[in-house]
Formats: structure tokens, C-alpha cells, sequence
């Protein structure tokens, strides 16, 4: 597959001005999922947009959500694709989270600037 999926999601989210994207590999590392697709938002509103955008982007090349937490209070948006998990978080809940910390033996992969 030339453009994996998860990159799709990348350029949906960028189309939306999602802020500080980075793809963790958790290949051989988490038994769920391959990567963690993971961005900011400047406000609930704007977290909930990337998320529509992502999620109307890959319904056009026929790929499913199959779970979404978090849409409605919209400070952590988690969205589930099975080989890969979108995390859309407002800043302050990126920072208490951490997800890459929690993840450090995660490689980052780069990602091309749209």
C-alpha cells in the first residue's frame, strides 16, 4: 500500500489546521494498533472539526470508524481504525496526557508538511 491509511488521516487533520502532528509506529510494540495518529486543536469546536474531517476523508476511500470516544466534551477525541488510533486533544489535555512519554518506545515517523 503506497498511502497508508493513517496518512490520510495526517492530511485531513493538516487541512484542518491541526497543530504539532506526530505519528507514533507502535509496530511490535502495542497488541491493538500499529501507529497513533496524534494532533492538537485550539478549542473543543476545532478538535471536533479535525475529527469530521478525518472521519468524512477515509468514509471517501471506504475505511470505517470503528470506535470513537470522547466527541461530545471533545478535549480528547479518540478515534479507532483498528491499524491505527487518531488522538484529537485541546493542548491542555495533550500536555497531561502525554501520550508519547507513556509511549516512549515508540518510534516517531516523519510527516510531510501539506
Amino acid at each position: 500500500m503506497m498511502n497508508p491509511h493513517w496518512r490520510e488521516a495526517v492530511s485531513a487533520a493538516q487541512g484542518r489546521k491541526a497543530l504539532n502532528l506526530e505519528v507514533l509506529n507502535l509496530k511490535g510494540i502495542s497488541s491493538f494498533t500499529d501507529y497513533f495518529v496524534i494532533c492538537s486543536a485550539t478549542s473543543t469546536r476545532h478538535a471536533q472539526a479535525i475529527c469530521d474531517a478525518i472521519q468524512a476523508r477515509l468514509e471517501e476511500l471506504g475505511v470505517r470508524l470503528a470506535h470513537v470516544e470522547g466527541y461530545a466534551q471533545a478535549e480528547w477525541i479518540l478515534m479507532d481504525y483498528l491499524d491505527f488510533v487518531v488522538h484529537v486533544f485541546t493542548e491542555r489535555a495533550r500536555e497531561f496526557y502525554d501520550l508519547p512519554r507513556l509511549w516512549k518506545a515508540a518510534s516517531h515517523v516523519a510527516i510531510a508538511e501539506e
